[in-house]
């Protein structure tokens, strides 16, 4: 067996689909996240739709009509995928040095396959590169015929807020669920034409070694053509101190567009001054400038301890987005923290260019 998943990877590996979310491209569409991936939530390897979606409406130029589609296909019961993506970066810290980073920042491999189609699946999530090889997903699904319903079991990312490309973003660092903290449990979920709703039971990103519990998260979102919200609530019971997080977000289109927010309420007994109140807030909104072109703005706030004044956090940043052709996006942007009361760490800047292939 493991054999034959290294095989799979290293196909994957070889093979071009669009891998990691970005979910301003569900509001500008007025699509679903199954209606692209092959995992219900988002993320991950993009289903036929998904693939078709990346090589005729996402690039600026589409590829000679000579050059075969790709449908992410390579047997009828077997999809994959794979993502790279590299960057150099220079981060500037007040009464410090400037700091340089240049290098590969993820290489990752997708498998999905189907056991009895549509029905049964097996799908894997493979951080190939940097370091070692790193599972990230690997969950048996199934799904009824009509797919409206499915269950995911094994490993898998936790359904809660906006799956965002960026996992330290603070809604996404503070909810502790993210696209690097994948859990290992039972996921139930549900399909209708307007409606997701997920229910999940695992194990809790956070009780891991000698910490021990578990996580019951749900989740349920609404989505419109123009506009969508949601709803996410996960309570983790764990030796280290119980936590309860509370999620609202939403996304409206307004002409060319796109608008996201998410505000995440966390309360945490495990800090050793006892139960402490946490909030984070994210507002986005990006602008298709024309077809292949996206200029991103953000703006985050982070309040680590509701209870303190004067100790919130703040984030912004400006990215633009290139995607000239199928297969390749060039990312580039500044982000800037504002921290109060005064930190040097938590007054950084950053400029950055990334290489994304998906290739």
């Amino acid at each position: 067996m493991k054999r034959l998943v290294s095989l799979l990877l290293g196909l994957a590996a070889l093979l071009p689909t669009l891998a990691r979310a970005e979910p301003y491209l569900a509001v500008d569409q007025g699509f679903k996240c199954i209606a692209c991936h092959v995992n219900p939530t988002g993320g991950g390897l993009r289903n036929a739709f998904g693939a078709v979606f990346t090589q005729t409406t996402l690039p600026a130029y589409q590829l000679p009509e000579s050059v075969p589609a790709w449908s992410g296909s390579l047997l009828d019961v077997l999809r994959v995928g794979t993502d790279l993506r590299a960057s150099t970066s220079r981060t500037t810290v007040p009464n410090q040095p400037a700091q340089r980073e240049h290098g590969l920042d993820q290489w990752r491999a997708y498998v999905d396959l189907q056991l009895v189609p549509d029905v049964v699946g097996v799908y894997l999530d493979e951080q190939l590169r940097p370091g070692q090889p790193l599972r990230q997903e690997g969950y048996l699904r199934l799904t009824t015929p009509d797919q409206r319903f499915y269950a995911k079991a094994g490993q898998f990312y936790l359904p809660f807020g906006w799956r965002l490309q960026d996992s330290t973003a603070f809604v996404r660092s503070l909810s502790g669920i993210n696209m690097a903290s994948p859990d290992k449990g039972l996921e139930l979920g549900m399909e209708t034409a307007h409606w997701s709703l997920q229910v999940a039971s695992s194990n809790g990103p956070g009780n891991v070694g000698p910490i021990t519990g578990n996580q019951r998260t749900a989740q349920v979102v609404y989505v419109q053509p123009d506009w969508r919200a949601g709803l996410a609530v996960a309570h983790t019971r764990s030796s280290a101190g119980n936590r309860m997080a509370t999620g609202v977000f939403g996304g409206l289109r307004t002409g060319p567009l796109a608008w996201l927010g998410e505000l995440d309420v966390v309360g945490d007994s495990g800090f050793p001054g006892g139960r402490r109140r946490q909030l984070a807030a994210l507002g986005e909104v990006n602008w298709k400038i024309r077809p292949g072109h996206n200029l991103k703005f953000s703006a985050e706030l982070l309040d680590p301890d509701r209870d303190v004044s004067h100790d919130h956090k703040l984030r912004h940043s400006l990215l633009y987005e290139l995607t000239p052709l199928p297969y390749v996006q060039l990312r580039t942007g500044v982000r800037r923290w504002d921290g109060i009361p005064q930190n040097d760490v938590d007054n950084r800047r950053l400029m950055f260019v990334e290489l994304h292939l998906f290739m």
